[in-house]
């Protein structure tokens, strides 16, 4: 605890010597004499005259430093029965190649690039190409549906997208293309550039204006590496919003690259070489931190997975992984152990595989229940770390560092304040609470590096849903308290996003949609808990006067308009029919009660509802229908 403590206060009270000798650890073209300033609006920057790029520190520095002939990349895909090795000279190689094909199809420094793809190298190869010429990307999940992916089109305005002909879901093909022409059909904002990969030769007809194969893009010359400054945007990633409109969270090139350096050394404990997996997806955050840039900038092995932890065969998946390829850290979400659990409840198919070089599992992306917290670590006679983080922040703000000192992990908790985060714990009125109290988790500005500097295109936005609340602080969204020695409980959002499987979703937007149904006149839609995904959407609808429509219509019609608006991620199943929805006297839906309600909490009847008697009504309904995990159980 001593020697956490130490690092710990260092970077607190001396952020600048702090940050700058971490910087030391990169290759920079111009080493930035500015360690922190801020802008005209008082956002705050790090490292803003250094040049520096993080594809370069990512392959090239790597291959000149002796790794050239070791595996940078490991891609393995149960789903295709494929299993391809990338040393970090062919990557290289690779990504130059593909990132001259960008600069002869016209994008440059500065330009946008969205990228839709499935876990596929190609993906990779098409993100560092991206930083390797100064072009932002923004990489879209591939299980959105059309009208999401149009939505960050024309937020983003790229000159080129990139995706491939199919992802692989179990053993059901998912075509790519066609997804994305309905996307640009619908997008205001036209991408000049398609391009496509295929995945099986003449599966896509490549004849609409600006459609390209994305290996004639590697069949030219390669492009140099060029430098930019360390605030430069590296990606744009979309993260939802409760006003249904996603956010697009910057990273930048120079802070980004010290951050996951930093994070590699003194949180994951891993050393140039080893091996780390991420099991997660590179449209998410996790997948850009720690599948691609830093296990990279470490000199480590990065593990690519296509497929999910059960049915690819079998619930041993990931066992059968990390033994096959001698994974040291592992990094995946409590979603995933769960499914594990259900499936092997008692770890039989782990007895199968040789599991001695794993060293630590991280755990993130939603809460970490203690019963499988327990469940995993016995299993695995190893350290199991939960650690939490978000979108905006680009690496963890909370967990054990592991890389300097083995820190009790006490089940529940998230662990203790990362190095540069100052975490507090606030009333609504912005003061501060005493141990052991709940309430708004905030962080102390500034921010370390790394973590968003705003929002795309939206310095409004970013003041309003981040530093408005509580001047001085970053407002993270989520509720919980810290015990007496400085521990971290993270109870869940204090907003209308949910978390299903980790993947952060707006029930704001749901409601938009669910209310845009020719029948229903109003409706609410809550995340309400799930022993297996965390969360769940659930729907309580009113109908217009003289509607006939029967429950299961209207569910059914329902499920497939989400479906076909958000996508399957949103796993939206249920929605129950109601005579009308408690409210406020103001008019305003109690949906935090409903959501108290079918989660089997305590609550208070607020003083302000108009007629307490709906609660009864909304409660009898949830349990008929067995809507709810407390009814579930019962």
């Amino acid at each position: 605890m001593e020697k956490y403590t130490a690092i710990y206060r260092e970077s607190i009270e001396n952020k600048e010597a702090f940050w700058a000798r971490q910087a030391e650890a990169l290759h920079w073209y111009k080493k930035p004499r500015t360690i922190l300033s801020q802008t005209d609006k008082g956002f705050y920057r790090w490292f803003a005259d250094g040049e520096i790029n993080i594809s370069y520190g990512c392959l090239d520095y790597q291959v000149e430093h002796g790794r050239g002939e070791q595996v940078a990349l490991i891609y393995d895909s149960p789903v295709t029965h494929t299993m391809q090795r990338f040393t970090y000279r062919e990557l290289l190689d690779l990504v130059a190649r593909f990132a001259g094909g960008l600069q002869r199809m016209g994008v440059n420094r500065g330009d946008t690039v969205v990228i839709y793809m499935p876990m596929i190298p190609q993906a990779v190869i098409a993100m560092l190409a991206c930083a390797r010429i100064g072009a932002i990307h923004s990489v879209v999940f591939g299980g959105f549906a059309p009208h999401e992916l149009a939505m960050r089109i024309d937020d983003s305005h790229p000159k080129a997208i990139i995706s491939a002909s199919h992802g692989v879901e179990f053993d059901k093909i998912i075509p790519y293309k066609p997804l994305v022409d309905r996307a640009i059909e619908e997008a205001t904002h036209k991408p000049p550039v398609h391009i496509f990969y295929e995945r099986t030769p003449g599966y896509d007809k490549l004849d609409g204006a600006g459609e390209v194969d994305f290996n004639s893009l590697l069949t030219g010359e390669t492009a140099a590496c060029i430098p930019v400054l360390s605030t430069d945007p590296l990606y744009i990633l979309y993260t939802s919003g409760t006003t249904g409109k996603p956010k697009g969270i910057i990273r930048d090139h120079g802070g980004y690259a010290t951050a996951l350096k930093f994070s590699m050394d003194h949180i994951y404990d891993i050393a140039p070489g080893d091996v780390y997996w991420a099991a997660s997806d590179v449209g998410w955050v996790v997948g850009h931190s720690y599948i691609v840039y830093g296990p990279l900038l470490q000199g480590c092995t990065s593990i690519l997975y296509e497929g999910k932890p059960i049915r690819t065969p079998d619930a041993g998946a990931f066992w059968r992984v990390i033994s096959e390829h001698n994974v040291n850290v592992m990094f995946t979400a409590p979603t995933a152990i769960r499914a594990i659990r259900k499936e092997d409840h008692e770890g039989e198919l782990l007895k199968k595989y040789d599991l001695s070089r794993l060293k630590y599992l991280f755990l993130a992306g939603e809460r970490l229940d203690p019963p499988t917290y327990h469940w995993i670590k016995d299993l695995l006679q190893k350290p199991v770390i939960d650690h939490w983080w978000q979108t905006e922040t680009g690496w963890p703000m909370v967990g054990i560092m592991m890389g300097v000192a083995h820190q009790d992990p006490r089940a529940g908790s998230a662990g203790l304040p990362v190095c540069g985060y100052e975490i507090h714990i606030l009333s609504d009125d912005g003061v501060e609470l005493e141990k052991g109290k709940e309430g708004y988790i905030a962080a102390k500005l500034p921010l370390p590096p790394g973590c968003l500097p705003t929002l795309w295109n939206n310095d409004d936005r970013f003041i309003a849903g981040y530093l408005q609340h509580f001047p001085g602080y970053y407002q993270t969204g989520d509720g919980g308290y810290l015990d007496a020695d400085g521990y971290c409980y993270i109870m869940g959002r204090v907003d209308d996003v949910i978390n299903v499987s980790g993947h952060r979703l707006s029930t704001g937007e749901m409601e938009e949609l669910v209310a845009s149904h020719p029948a229903i006149a109003e409706c609410a839609v809550m995340g309400i808990a799930d022993e297996l995904r965390g969360q769940r959407p659930v729907a309580l609808v009113v109908l217009k006067d003289g509607r006939e429509l029967d429950e299961e219509q209207i569910e059914e019609e329902l499920v497939s308009l989400i479906r076909e608006k958000i996508g399957a991620v949103a796993y939206f199943r249920n929605a129950a029919i109601v005579k009308r929805l408690p409210k406020t006297r103001s008019g305003k839906i109690l949906r935090k009660t409903i959501r108290q309600i079918a989660d089997g909490e305590p609550y208070a009847i607020p003083s302000t509802i108009d007629d307490p008697a709906i609660l009864d009504e909304i409660r009898e309904t949830l349990q008929e229908r067995k809507l709810g995990l407390a009814f579930n159980q019962v």
